[in-house]
């Protein structure tokens, strides 16, 4: 099967020093990126995080602090990404809910606005999971019919990157129209449906902070935290304006503050 795409579908995976948006940092990203005529190129980067990789990543990863020193760093790299990746959409394992945010604060950290709210997110362990409910292994197991550990060494992005594309068009083989008895188990070959199928909540930044909620029967952006929890986001802007400029001196991903700074911009012009 070739994934019915309209534009180019960027499948990719990183390895991080760990798991929080705002301290931690990329230390590798591979992508497969294919395109509507069936092309596929595949690009691989070690990338020096200018932090120092503990030895439980190390032992997670096989990434250590040897293997990055000397290679670019991500801002050095940025420009490089923000090309290739223009006019994309975006598939991963658990991709919507760490590695698409996380490579969100790394561009903005870098100074470049990479508007990810214009591509299609795509996530492949979300698709699994409302599906089969298991992990990449045994996803991998599952649609593929082999055990990992047979095929990659684990842990290595371009090693998941190449299994996570394995399973997506296992995915879309297995629940192809006509090729399932079960109607509620259909996936379409398309990427609009594909991406509505992977969201999971009605977050509007990645970190979760400002969300879509229905207020006198209208959906608008509300905070999700705070002692504004609930409440529509442009209503605070405008009757308590020093919480903007709290949460941009804040210990906030640049994502939240990209996104709240948008509504206020969009408020002030009306």
């Amino acid at each position: 099967m070739r994934l019915n795409l309209q534009k180019p579908l960027v499948i990719f995976d990183l390895e991080t020093t760990g798991l929080d948006l705002v301290k931690d940092r990329i230390i590798q990203i591979s992508y497969i990126k294919v395109f509507p005529d069936g092309k596929e190129e595949r690009n691989d980067y070690i990338i020096n995080p200018e932090q120092t990789i503990t030895p439980e990543i190390t032992a997670l990863t096989g990434i250590s602090n040897e293997d990055v020193a000397g290679k670019p760093t991500f801002r050095q790299l940025a420009k490089t990404l923000n090309d290739d990746f223009k006019g994309c959409d975006f598939a991963g394992f658990n991709s919507n809910h760490f590695d698409v945010p996380l490579l969100a604060e790394e561009f903005l950290r870098a100074g470049i606005d990479f508007d990810f709210s214009k591509a299609r997110l795509i996530d492949v362990q979300t698709i699994f999971h409302k599906m089969e409910r298991r992990n990449l292994a045994a996803a991998y197991k599952f649609y593929c019919g082999r055990k990992m550990e047979e095929d990659f060494k684990a842990h290595r992005a371009d090693q998941d990157t190449e299994a996570t594309y394995r399973v997506l068009m296992g995915e879309l083989d297995k629940y192809a129209p006509g090729a399932n008895e079960d109607p509620e188990k259909v996936l379409e070959n398309d990427m609009d449906m594909l991406a509505e199928f992977s969201k999971t909540n009605k977050n509007i930044d990645f970190a979760g902070r400002i969300v879509w909620a229905e207020v006198n029967g209208k959906e608008v952006e509300v905070f999700n935290f705070g002692k504004h929890k609930g409440q529509p986001v442009a209503d605070v802007l405008r009757f308590d304006p020093g919480y903007y400029s709290w949460i941009l001196a804040g210990d906030f991903t640049y994502n939240t503050k990209q996104v709240l700074t948008r509504i206020r911009l969009r408020e002030a012009q009306k």
